[in-house]
Formats: structure tokens, sequence, C-alpha cells
């Protein structure tokens, strides 16, 4: 490779990695969670519910005691459903 190719991409590096003065307009970053559950009846668990898989994205993460029941209520938010019509079969933060 010649030698002002190299300067130049040395140049772009260092540009990319200083830092442009203040940052004033940070934006909260979204903590990801694959989510496989199953919407259905409350009362009629022996009836055939929907299954749902997908990334779900909140804006804080969930707290370690009570993840379940909050992304049951999260869930059910979307959905416009009860808490007690989401059954979640598996979950976890994605990295």
């Amino acid at each position: 490779m010649s030698q002002p190719f190299l300067q130049k991409s040395g140049v772009l590096w260092n540009i990319s990695r200083t830092g442009g003065g203040d940052a004033t307009n940070l934006l909260i970053v979204a903590t990801k969670y694959y989510t496989h559950f199953v919407t259905g009846t409350g009362r009629a668990r022996s009836a055939p519910g929907n299954e749902w898989s997908g990334v779900v994205e909140l804006r804080e993460p969930l707290t370690h005691g009570r993840a379940n029941r909050e992304l049951r209520s999260l869930l059910a938010q979307s959905f416009d459903l009860e808490t007690d019509e989401i059954r979640i079969l598996h979950w976890a933060r994605l990295h």
C-alpha cells in the first residue's frame, strides 16, 4: 500500500475517535429482550391461546426480582389484555 493511503486512514481513525465537544443530545438506549409467550383467556386455561415470540425494547432494564411480572404487565398493555391473560414461556435479555 502507498504511504498517503496509510496516512489518510490514520487521520480518519483519529477523527472518528476524538470527541467533538460536550454532547448535549444523548439518547436513551433501549434494553432488548427476547420473549416467547402465550396470550389467552385467564379464566379458561384449557382454551388454546395465541403463541407469540419476538424482541421487546424497553427504556429501562427489568428489575431482577419482579421481571416476569413487569414483562407480563407491559405485554398485556400492548395487547390490550389483562395481565392474567399473558403466560410467559421464556424471556432473555439480549446483549
